[in-house]
Parts: structure tokens; sequence; C-alpha cells
């Protein structure tokens, strides 16, 4: 998927002059670090699957979730408790009881890469969408969308972006549309879209079935972070949404290189100044540059301030 710096670049292609800066930058990174798919059809998905063991299980420790797309399980915790991915239906109860053990909450990704859902032109495909999702409905994990395990279906990554679908962005009436179409298969499960709230503001039209709009920091592309957090949250408040914010810690520095650990803390707290925002998970986890004590040290503030906010969901 192709992702211009509004977003904070999303899941799937990234501009090669970019790809090659990060690889300077991560370049002895492990295998939860590649951008290829991990054995799955989607490079969100990262099966680590561990054994619920009842003593080691950690309750949710309140506030709002924390973390980062691609994030493992495995790191979920003290540090971290939210997740952005796509999870193979078959491993999908196993997961999700791995991921609820820790204390972690998922925006689950249930229709995966977009190039599953396109037609021959490259546009989006409805019909194909509908097909991805269904994989889902045989599968009994209401018990998890009912505890709050599961934040939300997190239906589609920046529709609004013409590069994603040759030249045809997806109008905000069939993002409503494909909303009911998961209200229809799983009623009390939030939906999600990751756009800012200002585009889905160019509708006419009343949102009854999505839930969630979702503002991503980039200082590239809005130096102001706390202009950017007022006015996405502003947008999502005046069309009745609720709001998931983050970074794009990887590209969404001024120089769009990598934040710097006073960055993250400084844009971090800015986004978390509002308890408007549902949820805080930012593009994306990469083992070697999250593993850097100064980076460490300043995901740990967040997720304190995170913490601190009274627990909400994503509904509407």
């Amino acid at each position: 998927m192709t992702y211009d710096f509004e977003f904070g670049n999303g899941i799937g292609r990234l501009r090669a002059s970019l790809f090659a800066a990060l690889i300077l930058i991560l370049a002895s990174c492990n295998s939860t670090d590649s951008f290829t798919p991990t054995g799955t059809d989607d490079p969100q998905a990262i099966d680590q699957v561990e054994p619920v063991v009842a003593s080691l299980a950690t309750a949710y420790a309140g506030g709002i979730p924390f973390g980062h797309f691609r994030l493992p399980t495995t790191e979920l915790g003290s540090r971290y408790n939210g997740i952005t991915r796509n999870i193979d239906p078959n491993r999908l109860r196993d997961e999700l009881a791995a991921i609820k053990s820790r204390g972690g909450k998922i925006a689950l990704a249930m229709a995966g890469p977009e190039r599953y859902y396109k037609d021959s032109y490259g546009h989006f495909s409805f019909t194909k969408w509908k097909a991805r999702v269904d994989r889902y409905k045989s599968i009994n994990f209401s018990s998890y969308i009912t505890d709050g395990t599961i934040i939300g279906n997190f239906l589609i990554d920046e529709p609004q972006d013409p590069k994603n679908w040759n030249n045809r962005p997806i109008p905000p009436s069939t993002l409503e549309a494909m909303a009911q179409y998961s209200k229809q298969r799983w009623p009390s499960m939030v939906t999600i879209v990751r756009t800012w709230p200002d585009y889905l503001d160019n509708w006419s039209g009343t949102y009854h079935y999505l839930d969630a709009a979702w503002a991503q920091y980039a200082a590239n592309r809005w130096p102001n972070v706390n202009d950017f957090a007022t006015t996405n949250i502003n947008k999502a408040k005046a069309k009745g949404l609720a709001l998931i914010v983050g970074m794009n810690i990887l590209y969404g520095s001024p120089t769009r290189g990598p934040m710097s650990p006073n960055q993250i803390r400084s844009y971090g707290s800015a986004l978390l100044n509002s308890t408007y925002p549902c949820a805080f998970i930012s593009w994306m986890y990469a083992d070697r540059y999250m593993s850097q004590s100064g980076v460490k040290d300043a995901m740990s503030y967040l997720r304190s301030k995170a913490q601190s906010r009274g627990f909400k969901t994503c509904h509407r």
C-alpha cells in the first residue's frame, strides 16, 4: 500500500527511498522488523501465540490501550497493552486468548492487506472486502468483543489516498456501508477506519454504523501537534465519532525520519492532553528502534499517561 504522510504511512508498500532509509537504521533487525509477510497473508500478522498460563495472566491495567501496529504479543505487559494486527482466522481464538492473558487489547484488521480486495483495475472491491471479512463469520469469538479484548474491527486503511486505489478514493458513504456490513455480522463490535476525521467530514450523511476515526500524527506534515490534536478531536466530535490517535514514529519526525525520544514524549503528550481519544496506537513496531533505551523510556512515559486516562470504548 502506498501512503502519503498525512496519515503516517500505513500497512503495505512503502516508498523505495523511505524503505532504504529505514534499512540503514534497522540493518540488524530480527524477523519482527520485516516488511514482508511472516507466514501469513498479512505483513501485520505476527504469529506469536503463547499458551495461556493462568498463573501468569495479567489483567488489563486500565486507561486507554497504548501500543503499535505489528506489536508482537510477547511485548504486551508493563509498557504496551494495545495492538493493531491481522490474525489468520484459524489462529484467532488462540491469539486473542494470549493477548487477553497479557492484559492487551487489539484493533483487529479482519480484511487484511488491500491487495486482497482490489479489482483488476486496482480499485476497491466491496464484494472482495466482504469475502475477506466473512472468513471470520463461523468463528465464535464474541466473548472477546464483550470483554473489550477486541478494540474493534479495523475496516480499512487510508481510504482517502488515491494512490492506494488507482486514483479512485473510497467515499465516506461506502465506509459507512462497510461498517454496516460488519455490524450485521457482529452488532456490538466497534467499527474503525484509519483516516483523519477531516476526510469523514466530507459527507453530508450521518454515520450510524461507523464508530471511530483515526488521527495519526506526523510532524513533517503538520508541525503544530496541538493544532493537529484540537482540529481532529473537534472534527470527530462534529461527526459523532470516537477517535483513536497515534504517531508515525518511524517516518514522522520533522525530517521524515524516526522520531527521537524527546519528540515521542512531546508529541505523544500533546495527543494525550485530551481525554477524548479512546486508544493510542502508532505506526509501527520495529525491534531495533524500539529497543533503544531512550525510546523505551519515552514509551513508558506515554504509557503512564495513557493509563491515567479513564477507560473508554471506541463506540461512537
